[in-house]
């Protein structure tokens, strides 16, 4: 997920919100912390690097990390760099399910060269067997001396073993604490997912200074800037999942794509629409855009509605609840059992009511212009 920090410059005109709610114990703030500006850019993941002596190594580690977000999940994007007396021998970040951990990967870049050098990683190594070996096995053989960590797994059943295996073969391992929060920020979505088994919810939209997102007719218009909007699509490269209302997409006609820069990104996160009574258009671009569509439809939903979009090409369920809309939480359930565990909501008004009244969102973002709409009749960003 994009700083902090990169998502205020971007925002430029407007003001930016980023707030965590729910269950605290379960977050940690976001400090934003930017990679060192004296800092050279990182090598490819996975590649032996040749640099001048490295500065702030747990940077350049963060830095990695970042650069595979959205692209690991159920995995936590991490990097690792691998430092031997001053010089950076090797570097890596996490790969896609079923690849090599950011440990591996550095190990593998700095080969004969690791020996002897120190791990800057920033989640603890991991002592279990997963779809891959411990990484804590790979760093013991390798003949490293210190692995230093900027976060506990926030996992209860091994947070803290990865380190109390690296110590008991002799590796010093060391808490990094003032990275903590950093790393927090990139695995805020693994440590609720690790914790109850439930996608990490972020409630995004963008209002004028008195909370309206449209004029009281309904006409809508872009609120904020080109800034804003290149940081949004910025965003949603780094999720598993955008939902929206199927009143949105009837009204606005969204692609719900991650297009950063004008270009559409090779990763797309799945698009999600609850609309109770599949009422979607078939020649909705959320349908037809590249990645996959799924229509999430309510018990009365015409069966030919649901063959109608079917035939279009999106994946279409029914979530049942004891009303007559979609049931968000069996929605949230079914998407933390497909690997979405991170979910973010782009509204509209009535779509992010229905998920706070229900307490199923984690984190605000809020992008705030400096305008006023007015009119008691005009849409507020939270409805319900």
């Amino acid at each position: 997920m994009p700083p902090v920090d990169e998502l205020m410059k971007a925002c430029a005109c407007e003001g930016h919100a980023s707030l965590p709610v729910g269950t605290a114990p379960l977050l940690r703030a976001r400090n934003g912390s930017a990679p060192d500006a004296t800092m050279a850019a990182p090598h490819p993941r996975g590649i032996p690097s040749t640099m001048a002596p490295v500065i702030q190594p747990m940077r350049r580690a963060l830095r990695l990390a970042r650069s595979v977000a959205g692209s690991t999940s159920p995995n936590p994007p991490v990097g690792a760099v691998l430092v031997k007396r001053g010089r950076v021998v090797g570097e890596g970040a996490t790969q896609p399910p079923g690849g090599p951990h950011a440990e591996v990967m550095a190990l593998e870049a700095a080969g004969k060269a690791a020996q002897g050098a120190t791990l800057y990683v920033t989640l603890e190594p991991c002592p279990t067997f997963g779809r891959t070996p411990p990484c804590t096995d790979a760093l013991v053989r390798s003949g490293i001396v210190e692995v230093r960590f900027a976060a506990f797994d926030p996992n209860p059943a091994v947070s803290g073993k990865g380190a109390e295996s690296l110590r008991a073969a002799g590796i010093t391992a060391t808490h990094d604490a003032p990275y903590e929060e950093a790393s927090w920020d990139l695995i805020e979505a693994h440590a609720k997912y690790s914790r109850t088994g439930k996608p990490f919810v972020i409630a995004k939209y963008a209002c004028s200074l008195d909370g309206k997102i449209a004029a009281r007719d309904g006409s809508a218009t872009w609120i904020t800037s080109p800034q804003a909007r290149e940081a949004s699509h910025r965003l949603r490269t780094t999720v598993d999942a955008i939902l929206v209302g199927g009143t949105t997409i009837l009204a606005d006609d969204s692609q719900l794509t991650a297009r950063p820069q004008g270009r559409v990104a090779a990763r797309q996160p799945l698009r999600v629409v609850f609309d109770s009574i599949a009422a979607t258009r078939s020649d909705a671009q959320v349908i037809h855009g590249p990645g996959r569509c799924l229509i999430a439809v309510g018990r009365d939903a015409r069966d030919e509605d649901v063959a109608r979009l079917q035939r279009a090409g999106a994946e279409v369920m029914r979530f049942t609840s004891p009303g007559r809309r979609v049931s968000l939480e069996s929605l949230l359930d079914y998407l933390a059992s497909q690997g979405c565990i991170s979910v973010l909501v782009e509204g509209g008004s009535t779509a992010l009511g229905a998920l706070f009244d229900g307490g199923l969102v984690d984190k605000v973002m809020a992008f705030i212009a400096p305008a006023i709409i007015g009119g008691m009749d005009a849409p507020a960003a939270v409805g319900g």
